[in-house]
């Protein structure tokens, strides 16, 4: 790790080994030699990982931290697993673009959607959400890969900036709101029946899943938990306590979440993080002592919470404690910018291993989440915003 595990520089940035750097160096053209922007990659990207930066996405090998391919895309996309461990969706201007991030190509297949909102996936299901429609499209992503699949269409009363998550049973919980408020969801069965619903949420925002299909979704006050038929309200501690991104672990009944407290910042720079039990309806404040962003979330191999602090650190939670029990430094201390488009360090976990980019460097770091150890340094062409991965294989 960074200051333990790896050489630093005067200012502070992890530096390359000799040997390490003749291995990462990278272009525009790609790691082969042979791909180029429109161009397939003479073989597949390993473990593939996505970032987009000003003009274009990356696919970069996870091994390595090469890049494989560069791709030409103009505007301000986002980047979303679609679920199948190969392709990743990228929200653009009109749509969801298919990226097969294995074969590093950029489809023309496009799933229509003004606004493009929330991607979830679940049980074996995908759904997108269009901020602009209010639609709601549901697909397997296993069939991605020659043409778009077919897809199962809903819609919600107004268009809202929502979300939607289906699950085992073919039930589907969904946010309600217009361009006014967002102030809960509902839940429909199979056949698009309302079940359960709650306007007790003021603000809703973001979705997670745990243990048992626990379905959390945050709220200006608190959370919402959707399980087995029932709605619980989980309250935080203050008044106004906004928890609105969410990191779960399907395998754990904890959520880790973000905690704001302040309704009049323009931008709040919390320290504290949310755990909450699902199985309880309980919910603790951990003080990390450094600030963090929307992009600073993530859950561990074995459950734990990480999350990316300003501070430049790895901070590590036992989420049965909800006690910080480890802390690497991986890169510089760093601000949150004030517009969430622009760029700042991003964590992407997959299996043991922690991914971070630190855009002031136009690095990229595969960090192991039990020893902190920095294994693998990368340096891309351009400064990395949006950044994601498919899942483990």
């Amino acid at each position: 790790m960074a200051g333990r595990n790896t050489p630093r520089s005067s200012g502070g940035r992890a530096t390359l080994p000799a040997l390490l750097a003749a291995g990462l160096a990278v272009s525009a053209c790609g790691g082969s030699g042979e791909a180029g922007p429109g161009n397939e990659p003479s073989q597949d990207v390993a473990s593939p990982l996505v970032a987009t930066y000003d003009g274009g996405i990356y696919v970069i090998d996870g091994d390595s931290l090469e890049v494989a391919e560069d791709v030409p895309l103009d505007g301000f996309n986002r980047l979303n697993p679609a679920g199948d461990g190969k392709h990743v969706l990228v929200s653009t201007s009109s749509g969801f673009r298919v990226l097969d991030a294995v074969g590093a190509e950029l489809s023309d297949d496009e799933f229509e959607a003004p606004e493009p909102g929330h991607v979830v996936h679940h049980a074996g299901r995908t759904v997108l959400f269009s901020d602009g429609t209010g639609e709601i499209t549901v697909f397997d992503p296993d069939d991605l890969g020659d043409g778009l699949p077919e897809t199962e269409k809903h819609s919600t009363e107004h268009p809202h900036h929502g979300v939607a998550v289906q699950l085992e049973n073919g039930e589907l919980v969904v946010t309600l709101g217009n361009e006014e408020e967002r102030p809960g969801i509902r839940v429909l069965d199979a056949d698009g029946d309302e079940i359960a619903g709650s306007e007790d949420c003021p603000g809703v925002h973001g979705e997670a899943t745990a243990q048992h299909e626990a379905v959390v979704i945050g709220c200006e006050d608190g959370l919402l938990v959707y399980q087995d038929g029932d709605i619980t309200k989980v309250d935080s501690p203050e008044d106004y306590g906004r928890i609105g991104n969410v990191a779960g672990d399907e395998e754990s009944r904890y959520m880790l979440g973000d905690h704001k407290t302040d309704p009049d910042a323009e931008l709040e720079r919390p320290e504290e993080v949310s755990v909450t039990d699902t199985g309880s309806g309980t919910l603790e404040l951990v003080d990390l002592g450094t600030s963090y962003s929307f992009r600073s979330l993530g859950r561990g191999p074995h459950g734990e919470g990480l999350v990316l602090g300003t501070d430049g650190a790895l901070h590590v939670i036992d989420m049965e404690s909800a006690k910080v029990t480890d802390t690497f430094p991986v890169i510089d201390e760093w601000q949150e910018p004030m517009e969430w488009q622009e760029a700042r360090p991003t964590l992407f976990v997959r299996d043991h291993t922690a991914y971070v980019t630190e855009p002031a460097q136009n690095a990229i770091y595969a960090v192991d989440t039990g020893s902190g150890e920095i294994r693998a340094e990368g340096e891309l062409p351009e400064a990395p915003n949006e950044f994601t991965g498919i899942a483990a294989g």
